[in-house]
C-alpha cells in the first residue's frame, strides 16, 4: 500500500483542524483498516512517504501510528516497517467451511466500501434511540423517508407511509405470502427463479404456478394466460437482471404486464434486489410500480448492493396495503434492528461513488468471467447481462447437477440449474456468479472448467448429499 493510495483513500480527512491533526489521521486510517479498504497484513507507507503525500510533518504521521499500534491495529518492527493489524481478539470474518473451496453457489460480495464509516456516523444517531423502545413495526422513520426519496427519483413517486422495513428482501415476501395466500393457493413465479423465493413458497404450503421464459425474457402472453387459467392468488417476479437469467424487463413489457396483474385483480411482488447493480444506470426503465401500481409491492434489499450482514429489506407498496402488512408481520417479528436501519440511512444519504465503484468492479469482473468461460468452457452458451450478479450458462448436455456434484471435488461450489425450478429439471443450465474477485474468478472457471471435463469423460452419478447454500 503506497503513499499515494493511502491518500486517495483517506479523502478529506480532517475533521477538527490543525491542532488534531494526529487524531483525525489515526482515526481515518483506523476506519480504512476494519473498513478492509487497507487489508490486515498490507505494508503500510514509510511515514516520510506518507507525510510528504498528505503535506503534513512527519511528527503527526508518527503520532497517528502511535495511537494505531496502542489500539493494535499497526504492527511496527525496525527496520521492517509498518503493517496495517487487526486488534488481538477481533475476528474480522468467520472462516469458510473450506477455505481452498470457491463458492460460487453464493451470488454475494463483501461490504460496500464505506460502511465501518457510517456506522461510526450512525452512532450519535443511536445514542439519541437508547432513550426510546428502540421498536418500529414500520421501520425506522429516517430509512423509510431515504427509501421513499430514492424510489421518487427512479420515477415512481413515494411517500416514507409506503414503505415497510423488513429483515431481508426474502422476509419481504415471505410476509406478502402470509398476507395474500393460505395452504393451496396457487402463486404465479417465472422458471426459472430465486431457489429461496421457492423455499418460501413451499414453507407456506402455496403451489407454485411456473411461466418458462423464452430465449429473450418473458413469455408476456404464457404469463396472460396462466392468469386466467390457474387464478393465483400472487405472483412473484424478478424484472430487473432477473435471477438466475440476468434478464430485464423493458418498459412495454411492464406496462402489459402490469396491466394484465390489475385485469386479474393478482398482487405482484417484483423483486428488485438486483435493481441497483445497473451498469448502464442512465437507460433504467421505469420502475414497475409506476405501471398501475396498486398491485405492485416493490421488494428491495441492501444485501447485493450493500451487504447481506445489514439483513434489511423493505416492501414499497400502497399505504393501505402496507398497513395491512404491518398488522401481520406481529405473528412473524416486531420489527427491523434499529442499528442496522440507520447504519443503511446513512450509506443512502451518502455520496454515491462507493456504489458506482461497485457497479464498475462488478462490469470488470462480468468481463473476467466472460472471457475465462470463453477460453475455458467455448460450448458453453450464455447471454452477457448488462446487470446483476451471475451469468446463466447453457451446456451442450444435461449434466448440470452432475457438474455441481463433481465439482465439489475440484475445490469449487456451484448451483446446477435444477436449484432454481420448483420441479426440477433444467440440467443444462448453469449458474455462475461474478461477484469474486478477477483471480478468483479464473482460478474459479479453471476448477469448474475441468470438473466439467471429467464429467464428459466419466458419466460421473449425481451426488446423493449436496446441499448446497444459495443466495
Amino acid at each position: 500500500m503506497n503513499a499515494r493510495r493511502v491518500t486517495q483513500l483517506l479523502g478529506n480527512w480532517r475533521r477538527h483542524g490543525a491542532r488534531q491533526g494526529a487524531v483525525d489521521l489515526a482515526a481515518g486510517i483506523r476506519l480504512l483498516i476494519l473498513d478492509g479498504r487497507i487489508p490486515a497484513g498490507d505494508a503500510l507507507p514509510p511515514e516520510r512517504e506518507l507525510a510528504a503525500a498528505l503535506d503534513v510533518s512527519r511528527t503527526m504521521v508518527a503520532a497517528a501510528w502511535e495511537r494505531l499500534r496502542a489500539d493494535g491495529l499497526v504492527v511496527s518492527r525496525r527496520g521492517a516497517g509498518s503493517w496495517a493489524a487487526i486488534p488481538a481478539g477481533v475476528t474480522p470474518r468467520e472462516p469458510p467451511e473450506d477455505a481452498a473451496t470457491i463458492d460460487l453457489a453464493r451470488a454475494a460480495s463483501h461490504a460496500l466500501p464505506g460502511l465501518t464509516a457510517a456506522a461510526e456516523a450512525a452512532l450519535p444517531r443511536l445514542a439519541a434511540e437508547l432513550g426510546t423502545h428502540g421498536y418500529y413495526e414500520q421501520g425506522h422513520p429516517e430509512l423509510r423517508e431515504r427509501l421513499a426519496r430514492r424510489y421518487t427519483e427512479r420515477g415512481l413517486a413515494t411517500t416514507p407511509d409506503q414503505i415497510l422495513v423488513t429483515s431481508g428482501g426474502h422476509a419481504a415476501f415471505a410476509m406478502a405470502l402470509r398476507l395474500f395466500t393460505g395452504p393451496g393457493d396457487r402463486v404465479l413465479i417465472e422458471q426459472p427463479t430465486y431457489p429461496n423465493a421457492l423455499e418460501a413458497i413451499r414453507a407456506a404450503h402455496t403451489i407454485p404456478v411456473p411461466v418458462a421464459m423464452v430465449d429473450d425474457g418473458w413469455d408476456v402472453e404464457g404469463v396472460e394466460a396462466a392468469l386466467r387459467q390457474s387464478a393465483p392468488r400472487l405472483a412473484y417476479l424478478i424484472v430487473d437482471f432477473q435471477n438466475p437469467t440476468g434478464h430485464r424487463l423493458d418498459e412495454p413489457g411492464r406496462q402489459r404486464l402490469a396491466a394484465a396483474f390489475r385485469r386479474a385483480r393478482t398482487p405482484v411482488v417484483v423483486d428488485e434486489t438486483h435493481v441497483e447493480l445497473d451498469f448502464d444506470a442512465a437507460n433504467a426503465p421505469l420502475p414497475f410500480g409506476a405501471f398501475h401500481g396498486d398491485v405492485v409491492l416493490a421488494a428491495g434489499s441492501a444485501s447485493k448492493s450493500h451487504w447481506g450482514g445489514l439483513r434489511l429489506g423493505w416492501i414499497r407498496a400502497p399505504s393501505d396495503i402496507i398497513t395491512r402488512l404491518v398488522v401481520g408481520r406481529r405473528g412473524m417479528d416486531l420489527g427491523s434492528p434499529v442499528f442496522e436501519q440507520l447504519v443503511l440511512a446513512q450509506l443512502l444519504d451518502g455520496p454515491p461513488e462507493p456504489l458506482l465503484e461497485r457497479r464498475a468492479l462488478f462490469a470488470g469482473q462480468r468481463d473476467v468471467l466472460v472471457t475465462e468461460l470463453r477460453a475455458r468452457c467455448p460450448d458453453w452458451t450464455f447471454t452477457v447481462p448488462d446487470g446483476g450478479t451471475s451469468l446463466w450458462c447453457l451446456l451442450p448436455q444435461p449434466v448440470s447437477s452432475r457438474i455441481a456434484a463433481v465439482a465439489q471435488n475440484y475445490g469449487v461450489r456451484v448451483a446446477p440449474g435444477s436449484f432454481f425450478t420448483p420441479h426440477g429439471g433444467m440440467e443444462r443450465w448453469l449458474r455462475v456468479p461474478f461477484t469474486h474477485p478477477g483471480d478468483i474468478l479464473r482460478e474459479a472457471t479453471r476448477r469448474l472448467a475441468a470438473a466439467a471435463a471429467s464429467v464428459a469423460e466419466c458419466g460421473a452419478p449425481i451426488a446423493d448429499n449436496g446441499l448446497i447454500p444459495v443466495t
